[in-house]
């Protein structure tokens, strides 16, 4: 069976770098499912869930929410530079929480910046994505 070389690479860490043998990520286009000998592509990356399927180790190991970024697909290496990446068994689901309600007060705010309501919403979006990313494998 065909594997993919997966690595998600954040401005502080690499988060994770394993053969899987597929992986669904939110990109500004929408959901994509990449599979071994996929045709090249690069996308944009939006807050969300990040699903690979590990050769190697349980599901949710490599479940995780990401906010921003880009992926760049070829040659069976998929790399993902994200703006953030945190394990599913990582995620504080009560701190998420906290952010997301301080981020919505801001959103909630006058705010006449445009600069400063991107980067409200940029964060909301992101505690959004690390709740559900949170609760969906909280259960498991």
């Amino acid at each position: 069976m065909s594997t993919i070389k997966f690595k998600i690479v954040t401005p502080e860490k690499v988060v994770m770098e394993k053969k899987i043998t597929q992986a669904t990520i939110p990109t500004v286009e929408g959901e994509i499912t990449i599979l071994p000998n996929h045709r090249s592509y690069i996308a944009g990356l939006k807050a969300g869930e990040i699903l690979a399927k590990c050769k190697d180790s349980k599901k949710q190991d490599c479940a995780m929410a990401v906010s921003g970024g880009f992926i760049e697909f070829a040659d069976n290496k998929l790399v993902v530079l994200a703006d953030t990446a945190e394990r599913a068994e990582d995620l504080d689901l009560a701190r998420a929480e906290e952010a997301r309600k301080k981020a919505e007060e801001l959103k909630n705010q006058k705010i006449t910046d445009e600069n400063q309501y991107a980067m409200v919403v940029a964060q909301l979006e992101k505690e959004m994505a690390r709740i559900k990313v949170a609760k969906k494998w909280r259960k498991l």
